[in-house]
């Protein structure tokens, strides 16, 4: 029986059973006989599920139903997009893009429909904002858990979780590139608009706040234009899954312009 199908039917066997992530799938014997397929077939078919993230092995003891995270599409994700980046294709453009279509797409949805526990806590995390930008700390963190909280709204777990992935994959891209300041009172004021935008009923005006914050992002990113990868790349192919000699890493003037476009303090 080939590799595919073995992953197919244990696939399968998953969902007939109903089994919740966490639960222990049939022993290694138990799973030979009822696909009837060797001891090293039904390995290599259980290794390929654990890298999908569909089944866990915990050696020693069994063999159980995986997260199902997305981890890997974000590993896949961030590889294409550093690996385009330095082929001089716009792979960061394209997934600000995408990031950008998902998001202003929903954000109309939520428009003067969010509970007031919500609207105060997005308040909090925007004051928070303010705050580290004032004291010079980064804004990261703080603003991932503002779109969180602000999509949280739409009661989608599969929605947020794929929005979490986009953002991991474009900061995994960016992390570590040449760090180039920038004004963070940009980046609080934006999302103090958005809060506003949303809380005011206004969907387009919500439409208008998420495409400029965007907008905000892709000034930086296009002037750069087509780079090369002796940049910055090894830091980045690390992040994404694919080191580089170190010996060739070298910082010039396109590292600095990629870096100009990628290290928003939120985004």
């Amino acid at each position: 029986m080939a590799a595919r199908d073995l992953q197919e039917r244990i696939k399968k066997l998953i969902v007939d059973r109903r089994l919740p992530s966490g639960a222990p799938l049939p022993t290694e014997p138990e799973l030979m006989e009822f696909l009837g397929a060797s001891r090293n077939s039904v390995r290599e078919a259980l290794k390929a599920l654990q890298a999908m993230g569909i089944v866990e092995i915990r050696h020693g003891f069994g063999t159980y139903v995986g997260s199902m995270s997305f981890a890997p599409m974000i590993e896949g994700l961030a590889f294409r997009t550093v690996a385009g980046h330095y082929r001089g294709e716009d792979s960061l453009l394209q997934l600000l893009e995408l990031r950008e279509a998902v998001e202003t797409g929903l954000v109309s949805r939520l428009a003067g429909r969010l509970p007031e526990a919500d609207l105060v806590e997005l308040d909090a995390l925007v004051g928070r904002m303010e705050r580290e930008a004032a004291e010079g700390r980064g804004l990261a963190e703080t603003d991932r858990a503002f779109h969180a909280t602000l999509y949280r709204g739409l009661d989608n777990v599969l929605l947020s979780e794929v929005l979490e992935a986009f953002w991991d994959a474009f900061h995994r891209v960016q992390r570590d590139l040449v760090e180039v300041p920038q004004d963070p009172r940009v980046t609080c004021r934006q999302h103090r608009e958005i809060l506003d935008a949303v809380r005011s009923g206004d969907s387009v005006r919500a439409e208008e706040a998420i495409r400029d914050h965007f907008g905000n992002i892709r000034a930086r990113l296009t002037p750069t234009g087509a780079v090369t990868a002796e940049g910055t790349a090894e830091g980045a192919c690390e992040r994404a899954g694919s080191p580089a000699d170190s010996r060739s890493r070298h910082t010039g003037t396109a590292g600095h312009e990629v870096a100009r476009g990628l290290t928003d303090p939120c985004r």
